[in-house]
């Protein structure tokens, strides 16, 4: 079962700019940063909020570390501007395989490491009203198993 919104994705082409204006015009801190090889983005996780089911809001601020990665080439096209929408869930492969059995297609057929050791998998814009959306397991209420 969703729990929240986990985050908004904003792609930038300049993170370092784009945290200050954050800063600088909300107050908002970064919480995390890191670079995530495989999706080939340098990110950082701004915190909004804390919430009801231990988890917290965050906003995630992407810069492509390669233009032939999914945030690079999304950049090319759209320019920057939110990226994506992201869900908490306690259980990432149970929510996306009942999600897949109404018919929306997961584009991960396992979940993979996303933000902060969290678990995570997308599905098609396409089947979601043209935004892209990820489902997101923290690794803080990561079932042992996982």
């Amino acid at each position: 079962m969703l729990t929240r919104i986990d985050h908004i994705g904003i792609a930038c082409r300049d993170l370092d700019a784009t945290v200050a204006f954050y800063r600088a015009t909300y107050g908002f801190e970064v919480f995390h940063t890191e670079v995530n090889e495989e999706q080939g983005v340098r990110e950082a996780m701004l915190k909004i909020n804390d919430t009801s089911d231990g988890g917290a809001s965050y906003l995630q601020l992407l810069e492509p570390t390669r233009e032939d990665s999914a945030v690079g080439k999304w950049l090319a096209k759209n320019g920057e501007g939110v990226h994506h929408i992201a869900f908490g869930t306690a259980d990432v492969d149970a929510d996306a395989a009942d999600i897949r059995e109404k018919g929306v297609r997961v584009l991960y057929d396992e979940p993979r490491r996303g933000s902060m050791g969290s678990r995570i998998t997308f599905l098609h814009p396409k089947d979601c009203h043209g935004v892209l959306t990820e489902l997101v397991t923290s690794a803080a209420v990561e079932s042992p198993e996982h």
